[in-house]
Formats: C-alpha cells, structure tokens, sequence
C-alpha cells in the first residue's frame, strides 16, 4: 500500500471512528433523556425541584442537547469545511508564505552584505596584477599564494 493510499485509508478508518462516536453519544443522550423524564414525571424523584420555573430533568435534556448539536456540528461540519483538504491548502499557504519570506531576507542579505568574492572580482579585477589577493588554487591548496 503507497502512502497515498494509507492516509486516504487512515482519514476514512478516523471518519468512521467520529461518526461511531457520535452515534455513542446520542444513543447515551436519549437513555438519559428517558431516564430523567421517567425518574422525575412518572416516579416523582425530587418532583419539587424547579430550576428557575422547569423541572430539572428539562435543564438536563437541555444543556446535554447543546452539547450533542456541538459534536454533530464537529464531525458533519467542522470536519467537512476544516477537513484533510482545508489542513493541506492552509499548509501549502503557510509554506509558500515562509519560503517568501526566506527568499526575501536572503536579497536582502545578498544587498546588505555581498560576498567576498564578488568585491574581489569588482575590485581587483581577472586581469589584475596584484598578487597579494590571487585566490588559492584548489588543485594545490599547500601552494604559497605569491608565487
């Protein structure tokens, strides 16, 4: 299996696993929800106890719905829009952003500070007779340099 093939087979098996989740979750939501309501409408369990004017259980229902609209919007989608495709696009952005970044203080080095070699031929010249900056020659690097 070629790593394209693992990463779209890893996305789906994680896809899945989301799903399967969300799924858990809303199957342990309703279980409660039916609890709650059993437990406080049909056997009375703290019946008396209201939460600024409803029953508690409506407080439960309630706050855990929200969050369970908050998983199914993370995993159907979040994950849709911000998914594998968004993460490599924001990626490739940044990534082009650093290298022109990098390339511009790399100018801006090359104008500011110019290499050595560059002054040596401006200045001396190919043609110069001064033997005090004649280069070292990489065949001989033992060679004297005024010869």
């Amino acid at each position: 299996m070629d790593a394209e093939q693992r990463e779209l087979y890893e996305n789906a098996r994680k896809r899945t696993l989301q799903k399967k989740r969300l799924f858990q979750h809303f199957i342990v939501f309703l279980s409660v929800s039916i609890l709650a309501i059993i437990l406080n409408v049909v056997i009375g369990f703290k019946e008396d106890l209201l939460l600024l004017g409803y029953n508690w259980f409506v407080w439960i229902v309630l706050i855990w719905g929200f969050i369970f609209l908050i998983h199914f919007f993370n995993v159907f989608l979040v994950n849709t829009f911000m998914g594998k495709e968004w993460q490599a696009k924001q990626i490739e952005k940044l990534v082009a952003k650093q290298k022109e970044k990098i390339a511009k203080l790399g100018r801006q080095v090359e104008q500011d500070y110019p290499l050595p070699e560059k002054n040596y031929k401006q200045n001396i010249g190919e043609n110069s007779t001064n033997e005090k900056f004649k280069p070292i020659s990489p065949d001989n690097p033992n060679q004297p340099n005024n010869h």
